[in-house]
């Protein structure tokens, strides 16, 4: 384990590179010379000659102990789960060295700005696989690997989930949980305002192809490690139905609240679209696949209804998209019944049939963040505080 050197290092270890494709290639590739390399004291392994820290060791493949729970980029604490133990033979520093990290939890944070790069560098590779790849990004608050929205040149009917299928084979893309596919005459990518009432005006149940693959170690969603649902959503042709009949959010709430009292709250966003997201708090007393169910009795009035828990504000949709695509998985919270499409992104539990236990938020301590304002390595700045939700 090398730790510092050429900051370079960080990011080459973390780009989805092709299977047998050395790290340090792709450094040399950039710096435009190759890395230089020692030898370990104890192993034959080379690390690079300007790291801070060398950790050298052994992997026993056979021998596992608990890890976790860890605060990471995601913005929750991983599941605790089984991982390798490294046997330390020797740790190695210069005189004066400096132990390069970053902070992680909820968006946006540092860790940002290296998955742009990936973004944009990687763009021609993933060409490679969907020729007819415009562009694609991944937002911030999907924490990257979360949400990807992609724009392709749709030449035929069903080639949004041919490429969708494709990107899910690709490398690190394989971990990507939820990717939307628009068409060329789609707005730009990164207007996300725009982007939005595009795909709901073409949303419908056909739209949406669920699957199962591979899914980052990190997700705490899925009822497996590793492994779970995906959506994808193609809004390169129009599936859309005609619009629902609206009503204002207190009387939709109070109709909802007919059917269950614990829906504590209800926002509805781009209604000016045809299918507007109506997301509904729900102190959480029974199983969602039930209430919404129930709820059909008013259907006329919905087509996109989004549950989430009571530790949620409708008002701070930013927040919203990133708690959504942390707690869903595709397979099991994903319902549709009678042309209406239901998401569960509320905690689950054992009557959902998940038994990892369920992580919670990396959410700040206020006496911690009080004490770096009083040292001056951060602002005073409530506004940022309360619109990225940092103490929870």
């Amino acid at each position: 384990v090398a730790i510092g050197g050429d900051p370079l290092y960080i990011w080459c270890g973390q780009a989805p590179l092709p299977k047998g494709v050395f790290e340090l290639l792709l450094y040399g590739f950039i710096r435009k010379e190759p890395a230089k390399l020692v030898k370990s004291l104890t192993n034959e392994i080379y690390v690079p000659h300007d790291a801070d820290y060398v950790i050298e060791g052994f992997v026993d493949t056979d021998k596992f102990e608990l890890e976790g729970p860890f605060g990471d980029h995601t913005g929750f604490y991983t599941p605790i789960e089984p991982f390798p133990v490294m046997e330390v033979t020797a740790i190695t520093s210069k005189r004066e060295p400096l132990f390069h990290a970053t902070v992680v939890g909820k968006p946006p944070l540092e860790d940002k700005y290296m998955g742009w790069a990936t973004e944009r560098i990687f763009l021609p590779l993933l060409r490679t696989t969907v020729p007819e790849l415009l562009d694609y990004n991944m937002p911030e608050n999907g924490v990257f690997h979360n949400l990807i929205l992609a724009k392709i040149n749709a030449l035929y009917p069903a080639h949004a989930k041919q490429a969708m299928h494709a990107f899910w084979g690709v490398g690190q893309m394989s971990f990507v949980k939820h990717a939307v596919f628009v068409g060329e005459d789609a707005p730009n990518l990164s207007d996300y305002d725009a982007l939005t009432e595009h795909i709901l005006n073409r949303f419908g149940k056909n739209a949406l192809l669920i699957s199962e693959g591979v899914c980052d170690q990190l997700d705490h969603a899925s009822p497996n490690s590793c492994f779970g649902g995906k959506l994808g959503i193609d809004a390169t042709q129009d599936f859309s139905a005609p619009a629902p009949m609206l009503l204002d959010d207190a009387a939709l709430l109070a109709k909802f609240k007919e059917i269950e009292p614990n829906l504590t709250q209800l926002v509805q966003f781009k209604t000016n679209t045809k299918t507007p997201i109506c997301v509904v708090k729900f102190d959480k007393n029974r199983l969602v696949k039930e209430v919404f169910e129930e709820l059909l009795k008013f259907k006329e009035h919905f087509k996109l209804l989004v549950f989430v828990g009571s530790e949620n504000r409708l008002e701070n949709p930013y927040m919203l998209l990133w708690r959504v695509t942390n707690n869903i998985d595709a397979l099991r919270d994903i319902y549709v019944r009678e042309g209406a499409v239901c998401i569960d992104a509320t905690a689950k539990g054992e009557a959902e049939g998940y038994t990892r236990g369920w992580p919670l938020q990396t959410d700040c301590d206020r006496d911690v963040v009080a004490n770096l304002i009083k040292r001056g390595i951060v602002k005073d700045e409530p506004e940022l505080f309360s619109k990225f939700e940092i103490f929870g």
